[in-house]
């Protein structure tokens, strides 16, 4: 069954962003996996899940609510690749970076559009 979330370009990309997380991560030191690693991980998931949900929802209003919280969390993943890159776990140009810094231009969009409509 097809959902309202599953035409967004926004969760689209997030989708895209965790997997490119669990890539990333996937080479992180072993003594990473239950810290930076799982940490990167529930916040890359957080994404999508705060853009499905906040589709879910009755009223433009509570979906610009939920699209904020997803934003929260790209910034803490923004913060948990940066200090990756200073800690030498992955390089300063990988893939995850190039989709955070897309999904902050989508959910800006969708956050004002939102608005908008409320």
């Amino acid at each position: 069954m097809r959902r309202r979330h599953h035409d967004l370009k926004a969760w689209q990309q997030a989708i895209e962003l965790v997997k490119a997380i669990y890539t990333l991560t996937a080479s992180f030191p072993p003594s990473e996996m239950y810290g930076l690693v799982a940490q990167m991980r529930r916040a890359a998931v957080s994404v999508p899940s705060n853009i499905a949900e906040g589709a879910a929802r009755e009223t433009s209003k509570e979906f610009a609510q939920f699209l904020i919280i997803a934003r929260g969390s790209l910034s803490e993943l923004e913060t948990q690749i940066r200090i990756s890159v200073e800690l030498g776990f992955c390089p300063r140009e990988n893939k995850a970076d190039g989709i955070v810094d897309e999904m902050f231009k989508l959910l800006a969009g969708l956050i004002k559009a939102q608005r908008q409509e409320s």
